[in-house]
């Protein structure tokens, strides 16, 4: 006996309507729950096939190893040549095949089957999904094989996995083929079962998830939607409107807390437009009523009262030019072209400044500095300008007998450009008011100023990234010294270049 081996445009005229949702477009949160339903739906996708086919390949490896442990099993048992049962050599081929497929057990939806010169013979008694015995097609193809063969055959059933191994009987007639058969799909069952119950416990997660993100979608955009609600509550008129913060020190927290930052300051920013526009407002209309109740009593055929109605017109005219002016300036300390910095001899301006300033009074004017030859990044004509307005405010607050003093030094890599004077000095209560848009210090000796000049000063200091101080005394303008006068200074980082 011998055996063998193993996404539509459209366009028209433009409206304004008030903001919210659009239509035929998703909300945010229902983005989100979409968003979130598809990862969901994508990793248990990937999940279930990854797992189904993990168990299938397994699943066939076992058919394999098991086919293959039956045909070894079968070879051993027959090896011999020998009746297990009675010890007596087999005699025929039919008797080989019935002995192997009796002792050999066939497990669920495994089948032997056993053919003498192509004919059926034998099958093992465990049940099966058809009758593999009758099918010819399967006869013809295992029947009569004369070398081990393996292969899958498309039965009425489903896929068959097999293994026919051909048997022989020395002196006996007739080929025999020993069939190890499985039903694939049917052994496969278990794993399609896993991937339908996983398919069904996914929907069931994907809607938990979809609520859970319904959920907290609503929870995260609560704070965005009081952001539009805010934003539609809020008119010309009210900016007090303010979001509450419930979300603590987070990303929506953070929003929350800039959006009412930044409301504060437009607040602030439309309620000093108000007062400005309403101190402009009034400012300027003092000129003109003075300049109409003059012309409303000028007698023209009087010379002198002509005269004198002339020169009173003029100086209005030219009070509110510098109003004007002043106001201008103003308006361009908002742009980042307000400066034009080029590095400047600091000793030098100041020296030119002093120049000018003679000008404007007869006072006893100075001139001390310290920074030898410093290079400074300064728009020269802004901080002449600065100066100027500094000297003039000092001129207005001193008599003939004063001193004027303007300074520069350099000190811990800071520019402090100066006026002193010998003055009355400015009251403490009245230092962090008199940089105000039209605010005049309580000694002010003369009125006829619009009060922009010491805003205009601050203006231009804070363009060059500095800032105005006042302090009493006439010296180097440090805060804190006493003394008659008052020092108003410009402190400005020093910069070799402006970047």
């Amino acid at each position: 006996m011998t055996t063998g081996p193993t996404g539509p445009t459209t366009t028209g005229r433009t409206t304004t309507t008030e903001p919210g949702p659009s239509r035929g477009r998703l909300s945010a949160r229902l983005r989100i729950v979409a968003w979130v339903l598809l990862v969901v739906l994508a990793s248990l996708a990937v999940v279930t096939v990854v797992t189904w086919r993990l168990s299938v390949r397994e699943t066939d490896a076992r058919m394999d190893a098991a086919l293959r442990t039956e045909i070894d099993e079968f070879t051993g048992l027959t090896a011999s040549g020998r009746d297990p049962s009675s010890g007596t050599p087999f005699g025929t081929v039919d008797a080989v095949l019935q002995t192997a497929i009796t002792y050999n057990l066939a497990r669920p939806n495994e089948k032997f089957l056993g053919y003498v010169d192509g004919v059926f013979r034998f099958q093992s008694r465990q049940a099966s999904p058809v009758l593999l015995s009758a099918d010819p097609a399967f006869t013809a193809l295992v029947g009569s094989v004369d070398a081990p063969t393996s292969g899958r055959y498309a039965s009425a059933a489903g896929e068959v996995r097999y293994l026919a191994v051909p048997v022989s009987l020395a002196g006996a007639p007739g080929r025999g083929v020993l069939v190890a058969a499985y039903f694939a799909d049917q052994e496969r069952a278990a794993a399609d079962d896993a991937a339908l119950l996983m398919v069904g416990v996914g929907a069931v997660t994907a809607l938990l998830a979809a609520g859970g993100a319904w959920f907290v979608a609503g929870r995260i955009l609560a704070p965005v939607r009081s952001v539009a609600r805010i934003a539609r509550a809020i008119t010309e008129t009210d900016l007090s409107a303010r979001i509450r913060i419930e979300t603590g020190r987070d990303e929506m927290g953070d929003l929350v807390g800039a959006v009412n930052a930044m409301l504060d300051r437009l607040e602030a920013g439309v309620a000093e437009q108000r007062r400005f526009v309403d101190d402009a407002g009034h400012e300027l209309r003092t000129p003109i009523t003075i300049v109409r109740g003059h012309l409303e009593v000028l007698d023209a055929y009087d010379p002198d009262d002509v005269r004198e109605a002339v020169a009173l017109v003029d100086d209005e005219l030219e009070r509110m030019n510098r109003i004007v002016a002043d106001l201008l300036v103003l308006a361009k300390a908002e742009q980042p072209t307000f400066v034009r910095p080029e590095p400047t001899e600091v000793d030098v301006l100041v020296e030119e400044t002093l120049a000018k300033a003679r000008g404007l009074g007869d006072r006893s004017w100075g001139a001390v500095s310290s920074v030898g030859g410093v290079v400074q990044a300064l728009d020269a004509q802004r901080i002449t300008q600065a100066l100027l307005a500094l000297a003039d405010n000092a001129v207005a607050h001193t008599g003939p007998a004063d001193r004027i003093v303007l300074g520069a030094s350099m000190e811990g890599g800071v520019l402090r450009l100066r006026v002193s004077d010998t003055g009355p000095g400015v009251a403490p209560a009245d230092r962090d008011r008199i940089f105000g848009r039209f605010a005049r210090g309580s000694g002010a000796r003369r009125t006829e100023g619009a009060g922009l000049g010491l805003a205009v000063v601050a203006a231009i200091a804070g363009a060059h990234g500095g800032r105005v101080e006042v302090a009493d005394g006439i010296g180097d303008g440090r805060p804190g010294e006493s003394g008659p006068g008052a020092t108003f200074t410009l402190v400005v980082p020093y910069r070799a270049e402006w970047t």
